[in-house]
């Protein structure tokens, strides 16, 4: 089968599955495994590059308002790769290409390639995904040896106490926003107690004042699209009022306060939610992170 993945965490879990080599295309986003990046891309960005996360934000906002999509789509190489399948979503107009620009390129090419949607909202959600993508892709083998492997360390993180610590995610920084969808699940799979969260829901925006009402014990911020790097230099960007808020945070004075990788983990629903997890266990815990180049505690800030 001829399969071409449109978003980044289906890319992962078909290499994952053991049903790579059927990968024919994938999306400028797609980085992991390295493998992936072998592959035609077949998506842009049309987001400016030179944008902080408060224009990011605008831009976000006006463009979905509009109609108008945040990314392109190569209608001409998707066609040359003829594929039989091909991986979408519907979940969010802001990760990926939409639903909508994928079927109408769909309805111009021959043949009659089949599209699956996936709307994970959960760590369960992916774990359906994986066998879904096995059965389709004819790797269900593969994709019970990868569930097996992931539930696990799911168990592991289970059998451990809760420390009932009070968890704040910030998927945005300007404006704050909160962890939505599988986030807060993975917050509790962790061992914390998410605050101000969106289980199952879209992230939504967070007012400052809530934010240091809920006083949180531990706050991890992991921007959505945004590499750790990157997410380092937006909390260090914040406006003066914010910045001056998110100093008086009693985690942030009390060096609880982590900047995490959120494009590879936090905001990409495949296999590495269950390193996600993790990682947010070792923050809760204090404990050295198994991946420093994912999660790195904050100075802190008087």
């Amino acid at each position: 089968m001829r399969v071409v993945s449109l978003l980044p965490s289906s890319t992962e879990i078909l290499f994952g599955i053991g049903a790579g080599d059927q990968v024919v295309g994938v999306t400028h986003e797609c980085d992991f495994p390295a493998a992936a990046q072998t592959r035609p891309a077949l998506t842009s960005s049309l987001l400016p590059s030179e944008l902080d996360a408060a224009g990011i934000d605008r831009h976000v906002r006006a463009s979905v308002h509009a109609g108008s999509s945040l990314y392109g789509l190569d209608e001409a190489r998707l066609a040359a790769l003829e594929p039989e399948l091909i991986v979408t979503q519907e979940l969010c107009a802001v990760c990926a290409v939409s639903y909508e620009i994928v079927d109408r390129a769909v309805k111009r090419l021959r043949g009659d390639p089949r599209i699956v949607s996936l709307e994970p909202s959960s760590l369960e959600d992916v774990f359906a995904t994986v066998t879904a993508l096995g059965e389709l892709t004819g790797t269900a083998a593969g994709a019970a040896r990868l569930l097996a492997a992931l539930r696990a360390r799911v168990d592991a993180l289970r059998a451990r106490p809760s420390t009932g610590a009070r968890v704040l995610v910030m998927e945005w920084t300007d404006p704050p926003m909160s962890g939505g969808h599988w986030t807060p699940g993975l917050v509790e799979l962790a061992g914390g107690t998410p605050v101000l969260s969106d289980p199952g829901a879209n992230s939504r925006v967070l007012d400052w004042d809530a934010i240091l009402a809920s006083d949180p014990d531990v706050v991890i911020v992991a921007p959505c699209g945004y590499d750790l790097a990157t997410a380092r230099t937006a909390i260090g960007a914040l406006p003066p009022a914010a910045d001056a808020a998110f100093r008086s945070l009693r985690a942030v004075r009390d060096g609880r306060a982590y900047a995490m990788d959120g494009n590879a983990f936090v905001n990409r629903p495949g296999p590495r939610l269950v390193d996600t997890a993790e990682l947010f266990a070792a923050a809760i815990r204090d404990e050295p992170p198994s991946q420093s180049d994912a999660l790195v505690r904050l100075e802190r800030r008087p």
